[in-house]
This record gives structure tokens, C-alpha cells and sequence, in this order.
């Protein structure tokens, strides 16, 4: 396992780097984007009155992505929610090297396809510094996860982050790594 490298981390040092050179014109090796972590996230709102949901938030993120997930605690209180500070309202988990490219080729080839009615993802997550936000409906299209052990069907949003200064330049690395965005 020592010697083990993903299979897009390969694709990306022999295929895509070469040809983002190419389409950009980067003059240094250190000017070509990559990606440098993947956030999974999770909001679970009924945890204040269930604390299992919280649980079973975790348990799946920690599934899905093959690294432990950790609490989220709520920054401020919202009365109108009966949100205090402090309390716990979700799950994250944030991505890096190796287990990062396996859980993107996880998504792109395996997951998203399974999503029901796909026609691919809107290019409006990018937020203008090369960083691309996708959320996701149902937890279930990820094979890891038990369809009859699921509690309660949730969301999640996934943050890539990039080195790309620009949105264009974090469209064509994606784009080069399969993600399928809509035409």
C-alpha cells in the first residue's frame, strides 16, 4: 500500500497538468491548478429534538468518504429556530490527498450517475476564486451507504477546493477530471 497512487491523481500529473500548460500557457509547474481539499458537509436542523440524527449524519458522512466526520456546532443563536450557540447541527469532513482523489472518483463515475433524472451539474457553484460548491439531494446514491439502514434521507454539500485564481481555469481542471457539467 506504500507505493499505492489514486488513479486520478495519475490522470492529473500525466494527462490533465500537460494540457492545462498547453490551453493556459503557465510558465512554472507551481501555476498549474490543482485540487487542494474536498469539504463534505452536512446540516442536520432536527438534531436539536433527535440527537440519533446527528449520529446517523456522522456515521453515513463517515462512510461515504472513509474518514471519520466530525460535530458541527452552531456559530450564533437564532430564536425564530431555537438555535442556541453552541449546540450541535451537523457533520463535516474535509478531504486530502489520497483518500481526496478516491472520494472525486467515487462521485464523478460512480455517484452522480446514479442520481436520478441526470443531466449533469449547473456551473453556477463557482464563487469567483476557483472554488466549485455542489449539493446533493439524497445520501443514498453513494454505494457505501445501506438504503434499508437509513434513518432519515439527507443532504449534503461538497466544497472543492482549488489553487485556480480564476473560475475558468477551475472549469477547465474540472472538466478535465470528468466532472459533468451541464451543456
Amino acid at each position: 500500500m506504500a507505493n499505492y497512487v489514486p488513479r486520478l491523481k495519475k490522470v492529473y500529473k500525466d494527462e490533465i497538468a500537460p494540457a492545462l500548460v498547453k490551453e493556459f500557457g503557465y510558465t512554472t509547474p507551481m501555476q498549474i491548478p490543482a485540487i487542494k481539499k474536498v469539504v463534505v458537509s452536512m446540516g442536520v436542523g432536527e438534531a436539536l429534538t433527535n440527537k440519533k440524527l446527528l449520529d446517523a449524519a456522522v456515521a453515513d458522512l463517515t462512510q461515504i468518504t472513509g474518514q471519520k466526520a466530525v460535530k458541527t456546532k452552531a456559530k450564533k443563536s437564532i430564536a425564530n429556530f431555537k438555535l442556541r450557540e453552541g449546540n450541535e447541527v451537523g457533520a463535516m469532513v474535509t478531504l486530502r490527498g489520497t483518500t481526496m482523489y478516491e472520494f472525486l472518483d467515487r462521485l464523478i463515475n460512480v455517484a452522480l450517475p446514479r442520481v436520478k433524472d441526470f443531466r449533469g451539474i449547473k456551473a453556477t457553484g463557482f464563487d469567483g476564486r476557483g472554488n466549485f460548491s455542489l449539493g446533493i439531494t439524497e445520501q443514498i446514491i453513494f454505494p457505501e451507504i445501506d438504503f434499508d439502514k437509513i434513518t432519515k434521507i439527507a443532504g449534503m454539500n461538497i466544497t472543492i477546493v482549488t489553487s485556480a485564481n480564476t473560475d475558468a481555469e477551475a472549469k477547465a481542471l474540472l472538466t478535465k477530471f470528468n466532472m459533468p457539467f451541464r451543456k
